[in-house]
């Protein structure tokens, strides 16, 4: 049976495209995305820089390919936990939790993601920035029905107030990442559930 996909993985093993945006990412996170070359993403999974252009046609095409895939990914992750639950309350802690267990699993993913959407092509900018558009939404449906009184003006800041506190894991690594899932679900939920 094959394992969950991950952000840039689907199935059981990566295949060599995946394993290149992999390393990709924890380049671009460490050196940024102009600090990489396509020599050094080569050498991180093995092959010559000129043998990726049998995989992608530039590095803009790894990071277009990258951040589209983790756009999919929250956005599909999202839709499915808000359409799981009926209880406003649990679909709104499925969400942190979920929007938690990502940031936690992939520093990198979130730091990449963070820095480089100037670095996108226009087109790539365009499908990104719809995807990241469409998840807001999806919290503030969920943060509409879970939060008495407040308006949807209100929840959308909400929701990028709790991307920002979730997001800023790969700069937090103090606690260990079980405590560290558990303290900013609390803080994100007791954040949203003060917004009103």
């Amino acid at each position: 049976m094959p394992a969950n996909p991950t952000p840039l993985v689907n199935g059981e093993k990566a295949n060599r495209r995946e394993q290149i945006m992999a390393a990709a990412a924890e380049l671009f996170a460490h050196h940024g995305f102009h600090g990489v070359g396509i020599d050094d993403i080569g050498a991180a999974v093995g092959i010559s820089g000129p043998a990726l252009y049998r995989h992608f046609r530039s590095k803009d095409a790894i990071l277009g390919e990258m951040l589209n895939s983790i756009s999919h990914y929250l956005l599909d992750g999202g839709t499915a936990r808000a359409s799981q639950r009926d209880e406003p309350g649990e679909v709104l802690e499925a969400l942190v939790n979920f929007h938690v267990d990502f940031a936690l699993a992939h520093p990198a993913l979130i730091t990449v993601q963070e820095r480089n959407l100037a670095n996108l092509t226009d087109s790539d900018r365009k499908q990104v920035r719809a995807m990241q558009r469409q998840y807001v939404e999806v919290w503030v449906r969920a943060i509409s029905d879970a939060v008495p009184g407040i308006g949807e003006r209100q929840a959308r800041s909400a929701a990028h107030a709790v991307f920002g506190l979730i997001n800023s894991t790969p700069y937090n690594r103090h606690l260990g990442d079980s405590e560290l899932a558990e303290m900013l679900c609390r803080l994100a939920l007791g954040a949203l559930h003060a917004a009103m």
